[in-house]
């Protein structure tokens, strides 16, 4: 299961504060917290259109100082953006994201043609807006993946996010995005499957109980990676429990090590 740690996102009201007063002690602890917990990309986001690329070469440059190994999720509506912090960036990372909305295709397909060890998240979303069946979310799929094979790009660089929304407001939320998932990997079996887990809770109460449920429902039917907080330690055991029980983890290896170095933070 690949973690991209969601917590470095200016949506989030104190990195916001942190982003605004330039407090890179705040951003650091929050970096490094995340990468101690399983992370293996950290999500970066200025959360806002105003000197989006300037705040994301800060936050890049800050966390590359304590962590040269880290690698990056790059966040931005803004291919421009994203295209001007791919030099920054010491070790290959994730794009997040591109879809058939926009010319964001074909601004980022080009560049990371070449850049190989580059991945990129694809949402199954086009000028129409959020699909709202099955058979439109694979409509954007098979969109997307014929501009994949377009440029040459290698399909297992891709990971495709059949988006979900609020259960809160669309019950049918979760069914759609493992039925759409279920049939990539029917057609595609070594296709990736990611998904931003908190967009499932939100507006509930007690929202980790709901984003932890679809966790481990939508890692049955294929999801092999998550945007979603490392901190969370109840989360991050049910991802390593999830990989045990889908034979992912034989004799439960890594689960043990997890709990032997107190990821889940259980022990007394």
């Amino acid at each position: 299961m690949l973690i991209i740690g969601e917590k470095l996102n200016g949506a989030i009201k104190s990195v916001a504060e942190a982003i605004k007063n330039r407090d890179g002690e705040f951003i650091r602890a929050l970096a490094s917290k995340q990468l101690d917990q399983r992370a293996d990309y950290l999500d970066i986001c200025s959360g806002t259109p105003n000197g989006d690329a300037d705040i994301l070469k800060w936050m890049i440059e800050l966390i590359q100082k304590d962590h040269p190994d880290v690698r990056f999720s790059l966040d931005s509506p803004n291919p421009d953006t994203i295209l001007e912090c791919i030099p920054l960036c010491k070790n290959p990372g994730v794009i997040n994201s591109v879809s058939l909305e926009g010319s964001k295709i074909e601004k980022i397909f080009p560049v990371i043609k070449d850049n190989k060890g580059w991945k990129v998240i694809a949402l199954l979303l086009d000028e129409t807006g959020m699909p709202e069946t099955v058979e439109k979310r694979m409509q954007n799929f098979y969109g997307i993946m014929a501009k994949v094979k377009e440029y040459g790009i290698d399909e297992d660089r891709i990971y495709f996010d059949p988006l979900v929304f609020t259960v809160g407001t669309s019950p049918d939320s979760f069914l759609n995005f493992i039925g759409a998932s279920k049939k990539i990997k029917e057609e595609y079996p070594n296709a990736h499957i990611v998904s931003g887990l908190s967009n499932i809770s939100y507006g509930l109460p007690y929202r980790k109980a709901v984003n932890h449920a679809f966790l481990i429902g939508a890692m049955m039917f294929g999801m092999d990676s998550a945007i979603m907080d490392p901190l969370n330690r109840d989360l991050l055991g049910g991802v390593y429990a999830a990989e045990a029980l889908l034979g992912e983890d034989e004799y439960c290896i890594e689960y043990l090590s997890a709990y032997r170095d107190d990821l889940f933070g259980v022990q007394k």
